[in-house]
């Protein structure tokens, strides 16, 4: 059945955030609505799963902390990182060289 708020939602979705757990309530109604012609057992897994995809579209689990957060925040840490990383390679002829090697 669809969720009328987002207290109904299950356990499973308590720690996302609050914009993260509208999107999820939002993905699975919508999802419920259209798989009107399935039975019910079906329609809640594939509900389910449709309001995941949606939520792991926009957010990620963060692997320091273990929470969940945009995207964009988890990226754009690793994106500096990377940076990093690279910088401290060393660069040219002779490193492609020992690449290939």
């Amino acid at each position: 059945m669809p969720f009328q708020s987002i207290s109904e939602l299950p356990k499973s979705v308590r720690n996302l955030p609050s914009r993260a757990k509208t999107l999820y309530m939002k993905a699975y109604n919508g999802c419920w609505e259209e798989l009107d012609s399935i039975d019910d057992a079906a329609r809640e897994k594939a509900s389910h799963e449709a309001a995941w995809s949606a939520v792991k579209e926009q957010y990620e689990k963060d692997d320091e902390t273990g929470e969940w957060v945009k995207s964009e925040e988890v990226s754009g840490r690793r994106s500096r990182h990377v940076i990093r990383h690279r910088k401290s390679r060393p660069s040219g002829a002779a490193s492609q060289a020992k690449a290939h090697a």
